[in-house]
């Protein structure tokens, strides 16, 4: 292994010679060697956008300090991390720093080396040049921002509405098949298997959308505040700048916050987002174990609808599948759920002018959305596109049950109603057959007010609204 020798403030240390990193980074490397967590590099490829648009706007500002040919060089080695080419230069843990500051300066130190590389001198300083107008403490909570809003909005809110479009889809395809619903895991009144599968796409839909209008509040930035929010060594309207250059790098639109103290002490926003993410996971639980219970069997369990066979289920039994696409959705909304605990106490600990939780903020609120993303494609493609009813359990269910009798509450009151089931229940008889020898109404009155095809509307006999 060769090396070479970087320095800092602090004096010198050994880097491999083949990467970019500088002392800062070998530092951090050397004191944290904690879990096996790393930085996830959508921090560090919003990090590269943001010192890409700073060179930009520092250029315009300073002339003097950022020359153009600096400005250029920062912006092709930006280029490169942004396109990946570069990502195992970042190789830090998320146990570091709370305020993200060795982060900051690895992206800084991969900068300036890979530019005066490319420039064939040393042109640039990681700190000086790199990291002009700037500190860790508006760079990392701006880089938190614009990757969970990225990683939001290019892929989990399609993911969403790739699942949701699956079950718009069933829908459509079994409208019209009737089953017996349940609310408390008892029989209920009738559904219909689409009024079923409207509520799953519903829930999907309703939990994208908060995740979506939580987002919103990501697009404020403190970049310009630098050390503690007052903008000491950032030039007079360099924040609102870099978040417009920032913005057309990023094809989204970000813009400078109102209060950099509040944004950069507090992490309510991310906190918030989490918290959208969270009740997203919660409904795709709901979900997941609707279809696994109504899957369940396939001759001893509810078995109203199958799902794919992907692999078998036992290393015992064979012939056995089980529901595993159902199964690791909900251990993935277990897992973001916890997270948004994590997520909203580190929030809580910002003190004075900065949060120093950043890193796990960072780091659980992204793999909440990868996560998230990864198995809502997987519960679509290889579960939800291949549900089917299984028509003939579905009505022998619908035909066995009790709540039936509650189309006849109208009619015979709900004392009587409730006697016919009890009757019908202990003495295993049909809900016909105890009506009619309780003498509560006629066998063709029953059947013209028990239909469960009129149940499903909402509407009485008559085609009122009860």
């Amino acid at each position: 292994m060769e090396y070479r020798t970087e320095h800092d403030s602090m004096g010198e240390i050994l880097v491999e010679s083949d990467r970019y990193w500088g002392a800062q980074t070998q530092r951090s490397l050397e004191n944290f060697k904690i879990g096996i967590e790393k930085m996830p590099l959508e921090i560090v490829h919003a990090a590269a956008m943001i010192k890409k648009a700073a060179a930009a706007v520092n250029s315009k500002l300073e002339p003097s300090r950022m020359t153009e040919e600096k400005a250029r060089y920062i912006t092709a080695a930006c280029d490169e991390i942004l396109t990946g080419a570069l990502d195992m230069h970042f190789p830090l843990s998320v146990w570091q720093t709370g305020s993200g500051t060795q982060t900051n300066m690895n992206v800084n130190e991969v900068v300036a080396n890979r530019a005066n590389e490319l420039a064939g001198k040393r042109l640039l300083h990681p700190n000086d040049d790199v990291n002009m107008s700037q500190s860790s403490n508006d760079v990392f909570p701006s880089a938190i921002h614009i990757s969970v809003l990225l990683s939001i909005k290019n892929r989990l809110l399609p993911a969403a509405k790739r699942l949701s479009a699956a079950f718009l889809r069933l829908e459509r395809e079994y409208e019209g098949v009737l089953k017996i619903g349940r609310t408390h895991l008892m029989d209920a009144t009738p559904v219909s298997f689409s009024q079923e599968i409207s509520g799953w796409r519903a829930a999907v839909e309703h939990g994208a959308e908060m995740v979506r209008d939580a987002a919103e509040y990501l697009r404020p930035l403190p970049l310009g505040g630098t050390a503690t929010g007052t903008g000491v060594c950032s030039p007079v309207g360099f924040g609102k700048l870099v978040c417009e250059k920032i913005s057309d790098i990023a094809c989204t639109e970000f813009y400078e916050t109102d209060n950099r103290f509040a944004s950069m002490s507090t992490k309510d926003a991310v906190a918030f987002v989490q918290g959208a993410l969270a009740a997203l996971a919660g409904n795709l639980w709901k979900i997941a174990n609707d279809v696994r219970l109504l899957a369940s069997g396939p001759r001893c369990g509810l078995g109203e609808i199958t799902i794919p066979s992907n692999e078998p289920g036992s290393s015992i039994m064979p012939g056995k599948v089980n529901p595993t696409q159902c199964e690791a959705v909900t251990m993935v909304a277990l897992q973001v759920i916890a997270y948004n605990n994590a997520v909203s106490m580190a929030a809580s600990q910002g003190n004075f002018q900065l949060n120093v939780f950043m890193p796990v903020i960072a780091y659980d609120c992204l793999r909440s959305v990868d996560l998230l993303c990864g198995v809502i494609d997987s519960f679509t493609d290889n579960c939800v596109v291949g549900i089917k009813p299984n028509a003939e359990r579905m009505r022998e269910n619908l035909n066995r049950s009790l709540m039936l009798v509650t189309a006849l509450s109208p009619e015979i009151g709900y004392e009587n109603a409730a006697r016919a089931a009890k009757y019908a229940y202990d003495n295993d008889v049909t809900l016909r057959q105890a009506c009619i020898t309780l003498g509560l109404v006629s066998g063709e009155r029953f059947d013209a007010i028990v239909k469960p095809e009129d149940m499903i509307s909402g509407h009485n006999v008559k085609g009122d609204s009860v």
